[in-house]
């Protein structure tokens, strides 16, 4: 039996082997025997396997195409499979590429969750947290968060990505992300537990009285004729359409754009009438180039909060994360 301060130096060792952030084997049990992989390698596949494209995929790892092309490689090889189909356009994950996908996420999963638990022993928790939203999330909500939250883990790194919010809840899903800041569909995704911290009433905004859209905003407005910017996808979109549908009506969409702070934009140029979250306009430096509609009936406001995969709420850190935020 080990004396006390051997097991206490030996503990040691360990932890300060898993708090390092050089990668660390894993054994894969693929059909070459004892194949060893490691996290860098399975966190450079997953981001291939979301991204879909080689220049993208190696800007978000760090490194060049030609470098992510090599790991790749080497990872079929070791797999002894084709994980990626590939040719001069597309990228495209073949039915062995999904499963070892599966496997990558969890493999991952599993190491940082006995990480963080080794790491306890220590009764500090260390390691890093991906986090994304939208540029205006980031300063509405983010920063009193990440205030609190770095007082009471100053262990813990914050990785933070802003985005379009409209793809921020399918990052999480597909694992490119841990924890976002976005609004609650209509209907609420599966395996995902959501935070609710805020709600903003979306609105109809429109360029100021003395722009060449002025005689279409006369009232009573016509929406057949009248310009519309609107979302590509997400919450907002699905909310307009539906009130579009309720009042017997087909929009002229003018714009069809990525991000609500691209809608402020090109209303208070005059182009057509938007649809954003207030929060976004009160935050914006375009907010007085722009005019607030008094629609009736008014859309549905947005209930903003945090995303995270329920099966993640198992990690000491996300964990940790997660119970500090207070509802609203």
């Amino acid at each position: 039996m080990e004396l006390p301060f051997v097991l206490y130096f030996r503990t040691l060792a360990l932890l300060r082997k898993l708090v390092t952030l050089s990668p660390v084997s894993i054994l894969y049990p693929g059909p070459k025997a004892r194949t060893v992989l490691d996290t860098r390698t399975l966190k450079q596949f997953l981001t291939l396997a979301e991204a879909l494209h080689f220049g993208r995929a190696s800007e978000l790892c760090h490194i060049s195409p030609s470098a992510l092309s090599r790991a790749i490689k080497q990872l079929e090889s070791k797999l002894d499979t084709v994980l990626f189909t590939r040719d001069n356009r597309t990228v495209v994950l073949t039915r062995d590429g999904e499963l070892f996908q599966e496997y990558a996420r969890d493999a991952l999963d599993q190491w940082e969750a006995i990480r963080q638990k080794l790491i306890q022993r220590g009764n500090t928790l260390r390691g890093e947290i991906s986090v994304y939203c939208s540029v205006t999330a980031s300063y509405s909500f983010l920063y009193e968060i990440l205030r609190v939250f770095r007082d009471q883990y100053p262990g813990i790194e914050i990785k933070l990505h802003t985005g379009d919010p409209d793809t921020a809840i399918h990052r999480v899903q597909t694992g490119l992300e841990e924890i976002t800041i976005a609004a609650h569909p209509a209907v609420a995704p599966g395996g995902m537990a959501f935070k609710p911290i805020a709600e903003s009433p979306l609105v109809f905004i429109a360029p100021l009285a003395d722009s060449p859209l002025s005689v279409q905003l006369q009232p009573p407005l016509d929406w057949t004729t009248i310009p519309m910017i609107l979302s590509e996808e997400g919450v907002s979109r699905d909310e307009v359409n539906r009130w579009f549908k309720q009042q017997n009506l087909k929009p002229t969409i003018y714009a069809q754009v990525a991000g609500n702070e691209a809608i402020v934009s090109m209303v208070s140029l005059g182009f057509g009438v938007g649809v954003v979250p207030q929060i976004v306009l009160e935050n914006s430096p375009l907010a007085d180039k722009v005019q607030v509609l008094n629609v009736q009936p008014a859309l549905p406001p947005y209930n903003v909060g945090l995303f995270v995969l329920e099966k993640k709420l198992k990690s000491p850190l996300i964990s940790a994360f997660w119970d500090q935020i207070q509802s609203r």
